[in-house]
């Protein structure tokens, strides 16, 4: 059975910085391109970053570009975001998910090309 189990989350102050990690379990991850997404109480969830298989491609939405920088260690599964100078508009439940297709050279922002999510992890900013 797949899995997905994010960790990392919490509140910091404005200006800070956390590490999001997600770690893959039931399935060997390395081939896919992996997500993160997150949803603000009462809005849709929306892309942040992406990463392809190898590494070598990162995407990211245009609010946190600079900020933000998505990663992952194929040899542990596991994709990470590390989010720097924090603000609250950054605050959410933050998702990693897994494309559905594997090989695929880019990355996508689209929601729906992700196939398995994880329960999410809270991000709170106090201004």
């Amino acid at each position: 059975q797949v899995q997905l189990v994010e960790s990392g989350g919490g509140l910091v102050q404005a200006g800070g910085s956390l590490r999001l990690s997600c770690a893959a379990s039931g399935r060997t991850f390395s081939r896919y391109a992996m997500g993160w997404f997150r949803q603000a109480p009462g809005k849709e969830r929306v892309f942040v970053a992406a990463i392809n298989w190898s590494g070598g491609t990162t995407a990211y939405a245009d609010s946190v570009k600079g900020r933000f920088t998505i990663t992952r260690d194929n040899a542990k599964n596991t994709v990470y975001l590390q989010m720097n100078s924090l603000n609250s508009e950054d605050t959410a439940v933050y998702y990693c998910a897994v494309d559905t297709l594997p090989g695929r050279s880019g990355v996508r922002g689209d929601v729906h090309a992700y196939g398995y999510w994880g329960q999410g992890t809270q991000v709170t900013v106090s201004s």
